[in-house]
């Protein structure tokens, strides 16, 4: 088959959205596995009946998953962490799969936990978004409100961004402006369409 995957990672708040928005603006095929998972956990979606069923109804507003809730449990506590992975893993693996078998040339697949979820195995490389942990802390911190402490817990319940970076083929450092860490993804996606380009020319 003509597909070519690329595997996105990078640790909490470390910038990946930004390089995968850069992306789906060329026109680049993108799977969010984080997408994913809101879809599955969207009013309606297939998992919030075993949510509910695991943690209650004390997560839930209505037939709405309060995603604050549920988050406040599993980052406390990594026994419920697990019992939530149980329970999404599988359906968001199972999602992934069927969107790939349907893609063609080059496709990205974006995931926070790629390595620790073992989606590596079905890329042909990895990039990695990197920021130093001080700069990922204060980002969290600001972004979602969280204290110092609740976001190291959210922080040390990824592997850490520099194991992530040190295991990944090419790295993209967004401790610059978003627009420079933008611009290394662009160059590096057009660089692998060239070569791609270039291999089928010889074929």
């Amino acid at each position: 088959m003509n597909r070519y995957v690329i595997g996105v990672t990078g640790g909490i708040a470390c910038g990946k959205t930004n390089v995968t928005d850069a992306l789906k603006n060329l026109g680049a095929q993108v799977i969010d596995a984080d997408e994913v998972s809101r879809a599955l956990t969207a009013p309606g979606g297939e998992a919030l009946a075993p949510i509910r069923a695991a943690f209650g109804d004390g997560v839930f507003r209505g037939g709405e998953l309060d995603r604050r809730a549920l988050s406040s449990i599993v980052f406390s506590d990594p026994d419920e962490k697990k019992r939530l992975e149980t329970i999404l893993h599988p359906m968001i693996r199972e999602r992934i799969a069927s969107l790939l078998d349907r893609a063609e040339g080059i496709v990205f697949l974006s995931a926070p936990l790629l390595f620790e979820c073992g989606y590596e195995k079905i890329c042909d490389e990895v990039w990695c978004v990197y920021v130093p942990q001080k700069e990922q802390l204060r980002r969290l911190m600001a972004r979602d409100g969280l204290t110092r402490a609740e976001a190291m817990k959210r922080i040390g319940s990824q592997w850490s961004a520099l194991k992530k970076a040190r295991l990944s083929d090419e790295v993209i450092r967004s401790d610059g402006t978003p627009e420079e860490s933008a611009e290394k993804a662009v160059r590096l996606y057009r660089n692998r369409k060239e070569s791609r380009l270039a291999e089928r020319s010889v074929q």
